[in-house]
């Protein structure tokens, strides 16, 4: 039994590369969308069957948080729409790194 260093090498080099790629474009694109005034922050919801129900006052609490953070937006309304189209640009891209790599290791396999 013989092992390849030199295609383990390519391997591991690829999936470094990729991985960086991959957490680059999905990292900017979140700082895009809070830059844009779209942050990823939720009111919180309340399901029935959850271990831990919130209080009223951390349900609050977690709700002035997310409207203080929709509102922290110094830009006009075409500078955010620009950086939100960047940020889902970056989004796109991850997807598409994703399927691309899904792809290759399917058909070239």
């Amino acid at each position: 039994m013989s092992i390849d260093w030199l295609a383990f090498g390519q391997v591991f080099l690829a999936a470094l590369a990729g991985a960086a790629v991959l957490v680059g474009l999905y990292s900017l694109g979140l700082r895009l969308l809070v830059t844009g005034g779209r942050p990823p922050v939720v009111p919180p919801q309340e399901f029935p069957d959850a271990i831990t129900v919130m209080s009223e006052k951390a349900r609050r609490k977690a709700e002035r948080k997310a409207e203080k953070a929709a509102q922290r937006v110094p830009l006009t309304d075409r500078q955010k729409r620009t950086v939100l189209s960047f940020a889902y640009l970056c989004f796109g891209l991850c997807a598409c790194a994703i399927v691309g790599a899904v792809l290759v290791i399917f058909l070239f396999h």
